[in-house]
């Protein structure tokens, strides 16, 4: 049985502070890994749901391989944090590094978490074995927990407010390592004369310490180098928030947007997206004087939105506050939107849009939606009947919705659940597609109350508007025209049949979406 040296109070206490920094930095660890899967592989909930579960599962193993360690605890701990250092401060540039050269990230950042999920399972069955000469087994066992699971809550609220905001996962994984190892620097100070490989240790300590300056050092080329292989034109901006990935790349005079990875836009093609999106809906409202668009954070839907004089007032609801905010400031985003973001007769407002919908009093004429493609199950809400049924709601008479709607090609039946639960959400629907060169063949749905008309009377309207006063680079009749014919196979009334609507509780357009050809990529 080990006894450590000093006063009991005050040696229980270093030990208890020790557990408290590594379940701040643990937590963290857990976080970190689950931000790099979503960003690099995508679908969030099943990458933080994975990698959560395997940590959990490794902690498992750890303390089950605690018991193999019967002697010099002390040097196992301090060896296993000088471990979860390295490993922690590595871990954001190694998987970077390497996925520009292999396509198995997967297999990197779960490999990664269960080998620092074990370290971390090691440490907390050590601690109890190693201050239970000082306190009885129910105050031993407490103690060592509470102080873990206090620093988790910690390193919780570290991460979501501090960390992700401000460091990103450049510096953080490098912040959280330096936890460790001030954790081993006390540990190894406080106990040294007991330590049995002191030189090991020391040597340990010095090692790490250099590998983190240099990891601090180089973090940001490394990082670079990885985010630019894994695009094929130059990246001009990066930023990760709290919500998103944000990239900017350039080729010759033409940028791109991604989030998290997928393509948002091309200056090469975008206003054969942006133009169907919005000037059907417009032209077709009997009142376009008050817009909401609902994600659109980059402006360009707004910038097709006020090239209508009847316009006087638009609310943007975008998430994620630093992208409404490039749209706003970066010159590249501005060149592109013409600078609408700071047009006079447009409100900015940084909420998920279901939660606007919930405690908006509004009532407009055109709601566009430019949301993200569902492809992740925490999208399935702004996609649900209910969602639907919210936004009818919000119309004034003669209104209309649209929504990007995924391909009616490569996804199908994502397409089509979108389309029937509009349907069941109470509005008459229009479909429609266009092919945009970067990003393929895409749809969009038309929506407005179905007491006020009927699917043939909206198309009518629809193909005979004239769009010849409204300044668009693409966009006419003709192309409205064969925007609204589809080929064969599209509508199947067998297959419409047996698609099912789309809710929070059955979110099943998630499945449809997976199933088509965009689930392969």
């Amino acid at each position: 049985m080990y006894k450590l040296p000093g006063k009991p109070i005050r040696t229980a206490l270093v030990l208890k502070i020790s557990l408290f920094a590594t379940g701040c930095a643990g937590i963290v660890a857990e976080y970190v890994l689950s931000t790099l899967a979503t960003y690099l592989l995508g679908n969030a909930v099943f990458q933080w749901t994975i990698v959560m579960s395997v940590m959990l599962f490794a902690m498992g193993l750890g303390s089950r391989i605690s018991r193999l360690l019967h002697d010099h605890l002390l040097d196992w701990f301090i060896i296993t944090e000088f471990s979860l250092s390295l490993l922690c401060a590595v871990s954001a540039q190694l998987t970077y590094g390497i996925s520009a050269h292999t396509g198995y990230t997967s297999l990197v950042i779960y490999t990664l978490a269960l080998i620092i999920g074990c370290l971390i399972g090691l440490e907390i069955p050590l601690v109890i074995r190693l201050n239970q000469t000082y306190e009885e087994l129910r105050i031993n066992i407490s103690g060592v927990m509470e102080n873990d699971y206090y620093g988790s809550l910690v390193g919780g609220l570290i991460f979501a407010f501090f960390a992700l905001p401000h460091l990103g996962l450049t510096y953080t994984p490098i912040v959280l390592g330096s936890v460790n190892f001030l954790v081993a620097l006390l540990v190894l100070w406080r106990f040294l004369g007991l330590l049995q490989r002191k030189r090991l240790l020391l040597s340990m300590s010095c090692t790490t310490l250099t590998l983190l300056i240099a990891l601090g050092a180089f973090a940001e080329p490394i990082i670079r180098y990885g985010e630019q292989k894994k695009y094929k034109d130059k990246v001009i901006y990066a930023e990760q928030t709290p919500y998103q990935k944000i990239v900017m790349t350039q080729w010759k005079d033409f940028y791109w947007l991604f989030i998290n990875g997928q393509e948002q836009f091309s200056t090469y093609d975008e206003e054969k997206y942006h133009e169907p999106l919005v000037h059907p809906a417009m032209m077709l409202s009997a009142m376009p004087e008050r817009v909401l668009i609902l994600g659109g954070g980059d402006g360009l839907a707004l910038r097709e939105v006020l090239k209508h004089d009847r316009v006087n007032s638009v609310t943007l609801v975008d998430l994620d506050p630093a992208m409404t905010k490039l749209a706003r400031l970066h010159p590249v985003l501005l060149k592109i939107n013409g600078g609408v973001m700071n047009d006079s007769r447009v409100t900015v407002i940084n909420r998920d849009a279901r939660r606007h919908i919930e405690v908006d009093q509004q009532l407009y004429g055109v709601i566009i939606v430019d949301l993200p493609d569902p492809d992740t199950i925490d999208l399935m809400h702004v996609y649900s009947e209910g969602f639907y049924r919210n936004l009818k709601n919000h119309l004034a008479r003669g209104g209309i919705i649209v929504t990007q709607a995924t391909s009616p090609y490569f996804s199908r039946k994502a397409f089509l659940c979108i389309m029937k639960t509009m349907t069941h959400a109470g509005l008459t629907t229009l479909p429609y597609h266009n092919q945009i060169p970067t990003m393929g063949e895409w749809g969009w749905v038309i929506g407005t109350k179905a007491e006020e008309t009927d699917s043939d009377a909206l198309k009518r309207r629809l193909i005979a508007t004239d769009f010849e006063g409204i300044d668009t680079k693409y966009l006419n009749r003709d192309a409205v025209i064969s925007m609204t014919h589809f080929g064969k196979g599209v509508f199947r009334p067998e297959e419409i049949d047996s698609i099912q609507t789309n809710s929070e509780l059955n979110p099943v357009l998630h499945r449809y979406y997976l199933s088509g050809s965009w689930g392969m990529y």
